[in-house]
């Protein structure tokens, strides 16, 4: 089982990307003899397919469940304690497809029609994501929860969706942080009363993303109340951008099917400008601006204003990002390795450890300078070439192995 699952590790440490490329790449009799001087427990290299009929039976949820625990050894050892925001865990929560087929080859994958009139069925798998963002820009998985609609009957029962899926994962966040230790960053999706009333059961910071045809009461009133108060407002230069920020505080934001349940709420809308210049192309200089709003859990002020929305609420696209990389840069987050369900999240969860491992090693002191030399998927393609193109000298892995390594994230 320990070789299995630590094969499994190094096939996303390593980003293989597929059961058929690991049994060609991974099996190697250099490759095998470096791995067993840290890893003395292989005596071979597994199959691949080994891997995945373990997987089919076994609970997957305990991979996940290592992980969390190696995040909360980090957490205990206070790793991060520098680089929290305003002494809290910035969290962010976003979902995306992981993949889909015209057929349905799982009964737990969800359902939808595409196509228009035509309503052609489509099949999909479907992952909510957590990641804890350090204040250095340093993003670290932390849980999933896949969507699952194997109970669902149509016409009858309503479907699994993503704010279902954050009614279960709450919980298990705060086994990890704790009540009143996160600040929660959502899109607009979870602004709504049933997901805002979870975050004030654990009494946990927010700032979610609002749209002006999202919560249009709230927005209405927000935008009001901007009006009527004109000093609560602030002008800020940030970099090249120029920002005007308009808040208002103590919304009242009814919802429900009788509207008899109330929270308090607070709006800000941020406007930003900027300059590009197209030097390379029209040679002109083009005028830029956007806008941005979020609901804060905290009233909000010209002490506050810049940081909650700068420094904690546009950290939410760092988990966008991450979803990129997951995809695109390696770990090959839309191919299911299996398409038995309990495999498939058993290769999603190991994918999940080994980009944590790598999140790690990458933003290490001790690494900084080769990361910076080849770049990240460049260090692990290098780093996969030693183990697997030379023999190693054995003795001086084992002697560095067994000293006491002090592990730090690089300051920047």
């Amino acid at each position: 089982m320990t070789v299995l699952m630590m094969y499994g590790i190094l096939l996303y440490v390593y980003q293989i990307g597929s059961r058929r490329n690991a049994n060609k790449d991974m099996s190697t009799p250099i490759f095998l003899s470096n791995v067993q001087a840290v890893f003395p427990e292989f005596e071979s290299i597994p199959h691949a397919d080994t891997l995945a009929r373990l997987l089919a039976k076994i609970d997957c949820e305990k991979i996940q469940d290592a992980m969390v625990e190696m995040l909360k050894d980090l957490m205990k050892k206070k790793k991060f304690k520098k680089h929290l925001i305003n002494k809290r865990y910035l969290v962010a929560v976003d979902g995306t497809q992981k993949f889909f087929k015209d057929y349905q080859r799982q009964e737990e994958a969800l359902k939808c029609n595409v196509g228009g009139e035509a309503k052609i069925p489509q099949f999909y798998v479907y992952a909510l994501d957590s990641v804890l963002v350090l204040d250095n820009g340093i993003v670290l998985p932390v849980l999933t929860e896949i969507l699952d609609n194997k109970d669902w009957i149509e016409g009858e029962t309503k479907k699994d969706c993503e704010r279902k899926a954050f009614k279960r994962l709450a919980p298990k966040l705060c086994r990890i942080f704790g009540k009143g230790n996160i600040t929660l960053l959502g899109d607009v999706l979870y602004a709504c009363g049933p997901v805002i009333k979870i975050y004030r059961e654990y009494n946990w910071d927010f700032m979610i993303v609002l749209k002006e045809d999202g919560l249009k009461d709230v927005w209405k009133e927000a935008t009001g109340l901007m009006r009527l108060e004109p000093e609560n407002s602030l002008r800020v230069d940030w970099g090249n951008r120029q920002q005007e920020y308009r808040w208002a505080n103590d919304i009242e934001y009814e919802y429900g099917l009788k509207r008899n349940q109330t929270e308090i709420i607070h709006v800000v809308i941020c406007f930003e400008r900027w300059e590009e210049n197209h030097s390379r192309s029209t040679k002109e200089i083009e005028t830029k601006d956007t806008r941005y709003a979020w609901i804060s859990s905290k009233k909000l002020s010209e002490k506050n204003v810049f940081k909650r929305c700068t420094t904690m609420a546009r950290y939410r696209w760092k988990i966008e990002n991450n979803f990129l990389i997951e995809k695109h840069e390696g770990y090959f987050f839309e191919h299911c390795y299996s398409y038995n369900w309990q495999a498939m999240k058993g290769f999603h969860y190991l994918m999940k450890i080994g980009h944590f491992l790598n999140a790690l090693v990458i933003n290490s002191e001790i690494i900084a300078d080769y990361v910076d030399e080849s770049g990240i998927r460049g260090f692990i393609k290098k780093l996969f070439f030693a183990l697997a193109g030379a023999v190693l000298d054995r003795s001086r892995i084992i002697s560095m192995g067994r000293k006491q390594h002090l592990w730090k994230l690089k300051v920047e």
